[in-house]
């Protein structure tokens, strides 16, 4: 069984989903995408075949028939779950899904907290997207509370979701010092919310098939896609601004042991520049128009995570946190590194900018990727030069 694992190397929005669609198109239509960490606050943006998609809750590779998995480290989100499948299937065909039972299920509840607490910093947002992926985290941790895949096809659901909204709901806005009552939460007592969720809930188990990561389905190759990046690892520095899941190998090797895989390639994705949605330091943080010329549809700024950040790339940097990652891989399975670099059709001239040291230096593209290989000591995979997979 060929097994491959997608990672981000910095604060996400590398190229993570145009490579694993990328790696679907040469591994054939049986392939299976499994969902290792994060939520529906993903976005991974494929462009193929005329069709574009921002893709928040199913594997990268659905536009090419793939087949999605959702591990016990990923959070469901029934109300948006709902919303993208009917874009899908407008593309063509009924995704296929399966999950594991395990798995931490997102309620309205926690997004309106997550909301209302970022409001309320004003000046001092973490940048949240606002989808409630760390409150449902938070709220998972305590077992009178957490609400599971299995749970929705439970005939105890509405019992688990008032005691949510009625118990929880309350002291998580005490604790934070937030309004049950308005903004956000202004309608978070009503009735019609509970049954309009328990239907989106009822709507979810009807169209995932419960599934353990023990047994992952073994009709073709499987791919682990990773959300966020090495740098929003949850033991990253820099916390708060980090999300609340392991972003790298941790996980994905977890649930291959479960499933009995022994090998494993691992796909670590860069640009070839440095990005960050939301707030929180960074490595390097500049302008970076006289190499680059940036072309992006994806992150364009928005209310809840702000305006694209930018900087250049430290190759040092890069492949320090690409081996840390490693050296979390126990002797039970063999990872095969290499990495991927994209967005190298934005090069003005055909030279980039990066990071040397405590200096700045520009040369073109083939002279970085050099350093770049020199100092991560990895083969490159892939290298994209276009916005289209074609």
């Amino acid at each position: 069984m060929r097994a491959y694992a997608v990672i981000g190397a910095n604060y996400g929005d590398e190229g993570k989903g145009r490579t694993v669609d990328w790696l679907a198109a040469s591994l054939g239509p049986d392939v299976v995408v499994v969902r290792s960490n994060g939520g529906a606050q993903a976005g991974h943006t494929v462009v193929t075949g005329g069709r574009r998609h921002v893709f928040h809750h199913f594997g990268s590779a659905t536009l090419r028939q793939g087949r999605t998995h959702l591990s016990r480290f990923m959070v469901s989100h029934p109300i948006l779950f709902a919303d993208e499948r009917e874009t899908l299937i407008g593309f063509g065909g009924a995704p296929q899904v399966t999950a594991d039972p395990r798995g931490w299920v997102t309620t309205p509840w926690d997004m309106m907290v997550n909301q209302a607490v970022e409001l309320a910093r004003g000046g001092r947002r973490h940048g949240s997207c606002g989808l409630g992926f760390g409150e449902t985290v938070g709220r998972s941790e305590q077992p009178s509370f957490t609400l599971t895949v299995a749970d929705l096809c439970r005939p105890d659901l509405v019992g688990k979701l008032r005691a949510i909204r009625d118990e929880w709901l309350p002291v998580r806005c005490a604790q934070l010092g937030i309004d049950l009552n308005s903004g956000p939460l202004a309608f978070a007592a009503a009735d019609a919310l509970l049954e309009r969720f328990v239907e989106q809930c009822r709507a979810f188990s009807e169209r995932v098939v419960l599934q353990s990561d023990a047994d992952l389905p073994r009709v073709g190759p499987i791919i682990f896609e990773a959300a966020q990046g090495l740098l929003l690892d949850q033991g990253a520095a820099g916390f708060p601004f980090v999300t609340r899941s392991s972003t790298g190998l941790a996980n994905i090797t977890a649930i291959a042991t479960e499933a009995g895989l022994g090998e494993l390639e691992a796909v670590y994705v860069t640009r070839c520049y440095l990005t960050r949605h939301g707030r929180g330091g960074m490595e390097d943080e500049r302008s970076i128009d006289q190499w680059f010329s940036v072309d992006d549809a994806t992150n364009l700024p928005n209310p809840w995570q702000e305006t694209l950040r930018f900087g250049l790339l430290d190759p040092a940097r890069l492949g320090r946190r690409i081996a840390a990652d490693l050296a979390v891989v126990s002797d039970t399975i063999t990872v095969t590194p290499s990495l991927a670099i994209t967005c190298l059709d934005q090069a003005r001239d055909d030279r980039l900018g990066w990071i040397d040291g405590a200096e700045v230096r520009s040369g073109p593209v083939r002279e970085m990727m050099a350093e770049l290989e020199m100092a991560i000591r990895l083969p490159w995979t892939a290298e994209f030069w276009a916005p289209s997979n074609e």
